[in-house]
């Protein structure tokens, strides 16, 4: 099974990135979190993405903030599939991260997920994995069903709730 590299531009992004070793966790696949900036570190992290194919990978994200050039850095040097996870700051609320991560010049695709969302990127990276792996597919529908019977548990008694 191809591993899922999650790249984060500062160690502030961490609980962000959180969210997505938690569902890839669950799911039993590998994965690799790594520290690198777009802006400080420019050579590690194109070094990384350059060599993530022939290093097993089979998907890679990319969580920063502010100005979040890392997804577009990170996607620039490989042809995998790179997710963007725009992470939330004190300044524009997220806003600024969604904007860089999304934006990107034809060409050079990045897969954005919402402001913070960790979980959305592992999700959406098990999918792109999914599409030449059963198995995966698989525990992705029971994931889906399994949440699916939540919402209906809580339908047959949200009435029962407002009756009190």
């Amino acid at each position: 099974m191809k591993k899922i590299g999650i790249v984060m531009g500062s160690d502030s992004d961490l609980p962000v990135i959180r969210k997505a070793v938690d569902v890839l966790k669950s799911f039993d696949v590998p994965f690799e979190v790594h520290v690198f900036s777009a802006h400080r570190t420019p050579e590690e992290a194109r070094n990384f993405s350059r060599s993530a194919r022939e290093n097993g990978f089979g998907v890679l994200l990319a969580a920063a903030g502010m100005a979040a050039h890392l997804a577009g850095a990170i996607a620039a040097n490989t042809t995998l599939p790179v997710i963007g996870i725009p992470c939330k700051s004190n300044t524009f609320s997220g806003m600024d991260a969604l904007l860089s991560t999304v934006m990107m010049p034809s060409g050079i695709p990045v897969a954005t997920v919402a402001v913070d969302g960790g979980a959305n990127a592992a999700l959406l990276a098990l999918e792109i994995l999914a599409v030449s792996d059963e198995a995966l597919a698989e525990k992705l529908q029971a994931k889906r069903e399994r949440d699916a019977a939540a919402v209906l548990e809580k339908d047959a008694g949200i009435m029962s709730r407002l009756e009190d």
